[in-house]
């Protein structure tokens, strides 16, 4: 017998007015669930006014009483990915106390009916995949995809390392800079470059990576590009820092273009980092997340500059119906 929702609960969408609870729901879980992926009231609040997101229609908040229990999130991709397909990310979380009510399976007919519409506006003809987070090995959200017809495509490990002690140092034979607001193009450049041939990606649009390159959590001193010494308008590599957590540092991107591979410049660049952010006494530790099987070896370079395996964690996907 399928679960049956209480009709005491009330669905709205997610607003700057809502922010505090959906702040406290979203922490409780990273805490409950193991992901740590903490934010801040403000942060939350930054993601209201991505480009191509409505909050209206994209979001959702389930609540019983004054207490938010769950909400979802949905964004449908400005550009096709490298296969040509639509990507629509699903996303959200329901407060333990009221799991196995049915809550989540009624946020997931949501989401996944809002995406058809959605991709079907954007990319008319083009077919689209859903994807969501399956969290840690043993996960309910890992459940509910599965028991949706979804699958386990990838996982990807969560590695840290203290920014103590001796840090590397890697030599380039390009300049290591911090990006300034005149390198937010190149970047976005050398970023769609070097993950052409990467699982899942799709090329950032201008819009989009407005949002990220101007986020409030990035630490753009403590962040690097390598440029090229024959044309320094030219971002050869790069390494975006940022920060959710007092005293962690997180790498939020980290790219090579294709033609400038080999010559171990993304280590430079993240060993410039690593020294920069323990230069400024303000964080303790540096994460980030990599694919494990990129086909960059990425895995191998973080390993030489000392980052270890924290977790594990699955990213689930479906073609949409």
């Amino acid at each position: 017998m399928e679960p049956v929702i209480p009709d005491t609960l009330t669905w709205t969408h997610l607003t700057p007015d809502t922010v505090q609870q959906w702040a406290a729901l979203t922490n409780l879980l990273a805490e409950v669930d193991g992901t740590e992926e903490f934010y801040s009231v403000e942060d939350l609040a930054e993601e209201l006014d991505e480009h191509g997101f409505d909050p209206e229609r994209d979001s959702w908040a389930v609540w019983d009483g004054p207490t938010m229990v769950a909400f979802g999130q949905l964004r449908v991709g400005l550009t096709l990915d490298h296969e040509g397909r639509v990507r629509c990310n699903l996303d959200g979380g329901v407060h333990p106390e009221h799991r196995g009510r049915g809550i989540g399976r009624a946020l997931m007919d949501r989401m996944e009916a809002r995406a058809t519409e959605l991709a079907g506006e954007r990319h008319p003809g083009q077919p689209a995949i859903w994807r969501g987070p399956g969290g840690l090995e043993g996960a309910l959200a890992r459940a509910l995809f599965l028991h949706r017809g979804y699958e386990v495509v990838r996982y990807f490990n969560l590695l840290g390392r203290p920014l103590s002690g001796d840090i590397p140092r890697v030599d380039s034979d390009a300049p290591l800079l911090s990006p300034g607001p005149e390198h937010e193009e190149a970047t976005r450049l050398a970023h769609n470059a070097a993950f052409a041939d990467h699982w899942g990606s799709a090329p950032a649009s201008p819009e989009r990576w407005r949002d990220t390159w101007t986020a409030r959590s990035n630490r753009m001193d403590v962040s690097t590009v390598a440029v090229d010494p024959a044309d320094p308008n030219r971002v050869l590599a790069y390494v975006l820092a940022a920060q959710w957590v007092p005293r962690e540092l997180y790498v939020n991107l980290v790219g090579t273009v294709p033609d400038a591979r080999g010559r171990g410049l993304a280590a430079a660049a993240l060993a410039r980092t690593m020294a920069l952010a323990a230069e400024t006494g303000e964080y303790d530790v540096i994460e980030l997340d990599v694919d494990s099987d990129s086909p960059t070896g990425a895995t191998r370079l973080y390993d030489r500059l000392g980052f270890a395996h924290k977790k594990t964690w699955a990213t689930m996907q479906r073609a949409a119906r």
